[in-house]
């Protein structure tokens, strides 16, 4: 099975500050959601992983993020993309949970649902902790532009092997070209 994780917010939706806190302020990035279709045309199951810090504030209800995660499907669903699934850390900063991202819990939940290695999955981000996140677990760590990414790329400190793309469906592009490129053989 070929998975790739991606963060929500600054990745696939406009990244907003403070919280997203209603569907009417979900708004996906242009190109986001058409990259998610072109991935799972390819055979790509996607995953997605958000810190959502909002709930453990007060800030944000489960009633509203579930609000929120809906919207975000019709919209896949009505450029043909499909989102398998949404892992969310509802905890803050200062609760040490094992799942809020830079902390690999909500990847090691990936891997156990999905029963396999995340060795190579990649992760796209935009922040930071989604970087490390992935590099702590064996992922592919993707940076994209979008959101914190800028901000992101220019503090320096990225984990070693990040790749760097303007969007997410410019990391779609490279992802499913090297998924066409043919393996590599032998020494002659």
């Amino acid at each position: 099975m070929k998975l790739i994780v991606l963060d929500r917010n600054g990745v696939i939706n406009r990244y907003a500050d403070g919280y997203i806190k209603s569907p009417e302020e979900w708004e996906p990035i242009p190109g986001a959601l058409e990259a998610i279709a072109r991935l799972n045309q390819a055979g790509y199951r996607v995953v997605v992983t958000t810190n959502q810090s909002g709930i453990a504030r007060g800030k944000l209800s489960i009633v509203a993020l579930n609000a929120i995660h809906q919207k975000m499907h019709q919209a896949a669903q009505m450029v043909g993309a499909d989102i398998d699934a949404v892992f969310f850390c509802p905890h803050a900063a200062e609760d040490s949970c094992d799942c809020r991202k830079p902390k690999p819990g909500m990847l090691r939940a990936i891997a156990s649902r999905y029963e396999l290695s995340l060795k190579g999955v990649p992760v796209v981000g935009d922040s930071l902790c989604d970087l490390q996140a992935a590099f702590v677990s064996g992922c592919a760590p993707y940076l994209v532009l979008t959101g914190n990414g800028e901000q992101t790329r220019d503090k320096g400190g990225l984990p070693p092997g990040t790749l760097i793309f303007p969007d997410l469906a410019a990391a779609v592009d490279h992802i499913l070209a090297q998924d066409a490129a043919p393996a590599p053989t032998g020494t002659p």
